[in-house]
């Protein structure tokens, strides 16, 4: 059968389960096989850009978009654009102590919050890309871009997840080799479609985590 939808997945799990006392918990799998997902891959899908941003003199410190994962690039949309480096909240703190404030040059992460230094001396916008989480299934948001293009994947990690109940399982093990197939083919090729018919340049990224 097709997987397309949150109804769809569901009733595959149960399918290939096989237990009707189950059931009712396959919602849990699925939302436990989604933050397994958001922990280990880190492909365009879940790229975004945020310019929500806007600093304000005298405040070092600002909320992280909803659903952020980590940083890619981060800048202040100044002329020309001033990069911003990540350093460590250790180092944040080693250097930024005081009340010392000018153009950022840096930034930390520190819980659900942006930490920049020195702290601003002005409005200043800025841009970031990031990954963030996919957007979760349920009944009002039915299918996502995961679901879409790797239905393999989150039909796995939803069966894995009820591994607690099915001990000595020899399905498990199956399972789990097919989900790791499957995740690492999909970080290997969004690896390649990023560089593909371009050569691949290092560069310094300014030490983002």
């Amino acid at each position: 059968m097709a997987i397309s939808t949150f109804a769809e997945l569901k009733t595959a799990a149960a399918n290939w389960l096989d237990r009707s006392d189950l059931t009712d918990r396959i919602p849990e799998f699925i939302a436990l096989a989604e933050a397994r997902f958001n922990r280990i891959l880190r492909i365009r899908d879940m790229e975004t850009v945020s310019t929500s941003i806007s600093t304000v003199a005298g405040t070092r410190e600002y909320s992280l978009p909803t659903g952020f994962v980590q940083m890619k690039e981060f800048h202040l949309t100044t002329d020309p654009l001033t990069p911003l480096a990540y350093i460590t909240p250790e180092m944040m703190t080693r250097l930024w102590a005081g009340s010392s404030s000018g153009k950022p040059e840096v930034f930390t992460v520190i819980a659900d919050n942006v930490r920049l230094g020195p702290s601003p001396d002005a409005v200043y916008t800025t841009s970031m890309l990031y990954y963030k989480t996919f957007t979760a299934l349920s009944d009002d948001a039915t299918t996502n871009d995961m679901l879409t293009n790797n239905p393999d994947v989150y039909l796995y990690g939803t069966l894995l997840e009820a591994e607690p109940f099915i001990m000595n399982d020899e399905r498990v093990q199956l399972w789990a080799t097919a989900f790791k197939q499957a995740i690492d083919d999909i970080q290997n090729q969004d690896n390649k479609d990023r560089h593909s018919g371009s050569q691949l340049r290092v560069m310094n990224t300014g030490g983002y985590p």
